[in-house]
C-alpha cells in the first residue's frame, strides 16, 4: 500500500456543456477543506460562500488553481454549485451518486 501514497485519483464531471477533471480529495485536502468552510461561514452575505465555491474548485479541478477570482465572475453560479457538488460526491463527501 506504501506505493500508493500521493497517487492522484482524478475523473472527469461535466461543466457548461463540457467536461473538467477533477481530482478526488485526500484526508488532509479534506481537513483543510473544512476550515475553509468554516471561515466562510463567518462571512455574511453571498461573499463567503462565493469564496467556498472557488476555493473548493481550485483545490479539485485540475488546472483551476490558475483562474483569478475575476474569471470565477464570469460563470454562471448555478453551474460553480453543481461542479461543487459533484466534486464533493466524486471525493465521497456528497449526498449524490456522482462520484460512483
Amino acid at each position: 500500500m506504501k506505493n500508493l501514497v500521493g497517487k492522484v485519483i482524478t475523473q472527469k464531471t461535466p461543466f457548461m456543456g463540457d467536461e473538467v477533471e477533477v481530482r478526488k480529495l485526500t484526508v488532509g485536502q479534506v481537513i483543510a477543506m473544512q476550515d475553509i468552510i468554516a471561515r466562510a461561514n463567518k462571512v455574511k452575505g453571498a461573499e463567503g460562500q462565493i469564496k467556498l465555491l472557488r476555493d473548493i474548485i481550485r483545490i479539485s479541478v485540475v488546472g483551476a488553481d490558475e483562474l483569478t477570482d475575476e474569471d470565477f465572475s464570469t460563470f454562471p453560479i448555478s453551474e460553480l454549485n453543481q461542479l461543487s457538488e459533484a466534486i464533493l460526491s466524486i471525493s465521497g463527501l456528497g449526498g449524490s451518486d456522482a462520484g460512483n
